[in-house]
């Protein structure tokens, strides 16, 4: 039990007890026996209401006695609770936090290890201002007892990034042991603050350049850099001159690819999805838990998102390889020209979406925000002219392409397709596979 609540249940149990005595020995009333218990216990000296008889004063004796013992007690109980409010860890955490919270233009670093204490050790050196993230409590008491500012958490995740002010930092240094562990944190850190400078930690020259396409600004190998160094300085010592070679700037993206209902990569490995895509898959992102440098027996679902990283230069994975299927939307009210259509655009590599009527389709478009759409001249509700306006009103020509199918051939109708915001308009005819290539070769001029 605890030792203030303790000293309470005593202080009220004595205060109680000479009210008691008091009513019963001296025949005192009530509220006038509870008096005189507090002011005889507290000792303030006021005098006594009634005159009291030799037994009353044999009483109030041992009252005074064990009442200023049980006071004495409730009093030292109540200053040490005190002390451990106002000295406690969490009386300390928020008034660290509320100075970090005015934190600007400062340092976060990553990981208290052997190279984070020697950076912690120059900028404090430097008068810099600088926030520490540690998972370890050890480690952070231990800043904490040095002045420092630190938050105990895992610094891959954004939430403790955003402890850290990282909107409002103007460098991270990212050092924790684990090359996986420093790639998350430059992703993360340059989606939070595009302007930070990001210094990372790596130790396998092969994740260097992973980390670079991560967001990182430089990286440092601390046992290449104390090699160089002792290189260098073994040069200077003996008249030589050391060389230094800077790399070559690397243009590269980290990319979030989304696997959507219907794309190829539902249920296949992520083993097989990163050899056909000739890319490092180097996180999965799946109900909102992230994974570092997922197993390759991984087995990918819909929903799932995967980070790939790229060269700038590059086309985005998914027009590389296809990977999520581009949704098309088909409006027709003949059940037969839909199923074939939908099957022909599927062995394309499309995602098809069907509709039987002009409101339905209209609705289907502005939800789905397709690729492109392939709508009949004439249907049920909504004609095609119809649709198509509708459709420009909400969606510019450069993120859907229209096209409208008619057995009509005359050039007043195609005039009136395109002036409706059609940009191509096909005749029916019996070669189906027409209408493939022309909205291929509109998304892929």
């Amino acid at each position: 039990m605890n030792k203030s609540i303790v000293s309470l249940f005593f202080l009220v149990a004595i205060i109680l007890l000479g009210a008691t005595g008091y009513h019963y020995i001296e025949r005192f009333p009530v509220i006038d026996a509870l008096y005189m218990a507090v002011i005889t216990i507290s000792t303030v000296g006021f005098g006594e209401i009634y005159p009291l008889s030799t037994m009353g004063r044999l009483f109030t004796i041992g009252l005074i006695l064990v009442g200023f013992v049980v006071l004495g007690f409730f009093g030292s109980s109540l200053v040490e609770l005190l002390m451990e409010r106002v000295w406690s860890g969490k009386y300390r955490g928020k008034k660290m936090k509320k100075q970090i919270n005015r934190l600007k233009k400062h340092h976060i670093i990553c990981g208290f290890g052997r190279v984070g204490k020697v950076a912690v050790q120059h900028l404090s050196e430097a008068g810099a201002s600088f926030v520490v993230i540690d998972s370890s409590a050890a480690a952070c008491e231990q800043m904490r007892e040095l002045g420092y500012f630190c938050i105990e958490g895992d610094a891959t995740r954004e939430s403790i990034l955003m402890d850290a002010r990282i909107k409002e930092a103007s460098g991270l240094l990212a050092l924790m042991p684990s090359d996986p562990h420093n790639l998350f944190i430059a992703l993360n850190a340059r989606e939070l603050n595009p302007t930070l400078y990001i210094i990372a930690r790596s130790e396998d020259k092969h994740t260097e350049k992973k980390i670079l396409k991560a967001g990182a600004d430089a990286i440092i190998c601390p046992f290449d850099s104390a090699g160089r160094q002792i290189a260098d300085n073994l040069l200077a010592a003996t008249g030589g001159n050391a060389k230094i070679f800077m790399e070559d700037q690397v243009n590269l993206r980290p990319e979030w690819i989304i696997v959507q209902e219907g794309s190829g990569m539902i249920n296949k490995t992520i083993g097989e999805i990163a050899r056909s895509m000739r890319h490092d898959i180097i996180g999965l992102r799946r109900s909102g838990a992230d994974r570092l440098q997922p197993p390759d027996e991984t087995v990918i679902l819909q929903g799932d998102q995967l980070l790939i990283i790229s060269e700038r230069n590059d086309l985005t994975v998914a027009e590389e390889v296809q990977a999520v299927p581009q949704k098309i939307v088909i409006i027709d009210d003949n059940p037969v020209i839909v199923r074939l259509y939908a099957r022909l655009f599927q062995k394309a590599g499309f995602h098809p979406l069907t509709a039987d009527s002009g409101d339905g389709g209209l609705a289907l478009i502005l939800k789905e925000k397709p690729a492109a759409a392939v709508v009949d001249f004439m249907l049920p509700g909504l004609s095609g002219l119809e649709v198509c306006r509708h459709v420009r009103q909400a969606v510019p020509h450069e993120s859907m392409k229209l096209v409208v199918f008619t057995a009509d051939d005359t050039p007043l109708v195609r005039e009136q397709c395109l002036a409706a915001g059609a940009d191509e308009v096909i005749v029916k005819s019996s070669e189906a596979s027409q209408i493939i290539g022309v909205v291929s070769r509109l998304l892929h001029p």
